[in-house]
């Protein structure tokens, strides 16, 4: 099992939506009523803590007019999303970003999802309060990397500025 060790600090000014902020909402605890948390399952956006703003929402198909945030946050959320889903979602999310704003993406280094289920554990400073949680799929080519989301990304007219590749895990930090 793969296993993320990482730290977010508080350090986003402006609104944020939060891709797939449901279930430990790790942006939404850090950001609070600056997130706007969506999520495809409301018992996910039932499960997150109070703080920001919680819609039932598709990420391929959000409804907010362009330009509308200033960042967009996508927290290990991708890996569920089959690969034209990922496509769409950050398609979507680079539509509603601010010029000059920023995408930022924390996601797994999947090589398998089956037979055998893929699994990554994550211990987050999440600005100073702890989080544990374990995600997982079990799925047919569910294989990503950073190169493949990073691809997404630039198709989608986003420019990369920080890409950080750690064991089972990444993070990239794109500019519109």
């Amino acid at each position: 099992m793969a296993t993320a060790r990482l730290r977010i600090e508080k350090n986003l000014t402006g609104p944020i939506l939060d891709l797939g902020g449901g279930g430990e909402g790790i942006i939404g605890r850090i950001y609070g009523q600056q997130v706007v948390a969506i999520d495809n399952r409301q018992d996910e956006l039932d499960e997150a803590p109070e703080g920001p703003k919680k819609l039932l929402m598709d990420a391929a198909q959000l409804t907010f007019e362009d330009s509308s945030f200033q960042h967009v946050t996508s927290f290990f959320s991708l890996m569920y999303m089959p690969r034209t889903v990922q496509a769409q979602a950050i398609a979507q999310a680079a539509r509603v970003l601010r010029p000059g704003g920023s995408l930022h993406i924390w996601d797994a280094q999947v090589a398998s999802a089956f037979p055998e289920p893929f699994l990554i554990d994550v211990d987050v400073d999440a600005n100073g309060s702890a989080v544990h949680t374990t995600y997982g799929i079990l799925q047919e080519d569910a294989a990503q990397d950073s190169n493949h989301i990073l691809c997404h990304c630039q198709s989608a007219g986003l420019k990369l500025a920080v890409r950080e590749d750690h064991d089972g895990w990444f993070y990239l930090r794109l500019l519109k």
